[in-house]
């Protein structure tokens, strides 16, 4: 399919240039959407911690508000059914 015809090597490494800048973020792209899904899941684990935590210390210490920052913790009161 060639007829001799070509770009000038200036334009030619422009474009290679281009394209290769492209499959480089797209590498890289591919790379921190890797990562996002491990995170993901670590953020679920998290998450599955926390309420198995927030189970036991319900279990412990009944229906309480948890104060993170000191540890204090205060009594939900239930409001009567009218």
């Amino acid at each position: 399919m060639s007829t001799g015809n070509k770009i000038t090597e200036e334009e030619l490494k422009g474009l290679q240039e281009k394209i290769g800048s492209i499959q480089s973020l797209q590498s890289q792209i591919g790379q921190v959407e890797g990562q996002k899904h491990l995170l993901l899941h670590q953020l679920v684990g998290a998450q599955d911690a926390l309420q198995k935590d927030q189970v036991t210390l319900e279990e412990k210490y009944g229906k309480v508000t948890i104060n993170i920052q000191d540890g204090t913790y205060e009594e939900i009161k239930e409001e009567a059914e009218g």
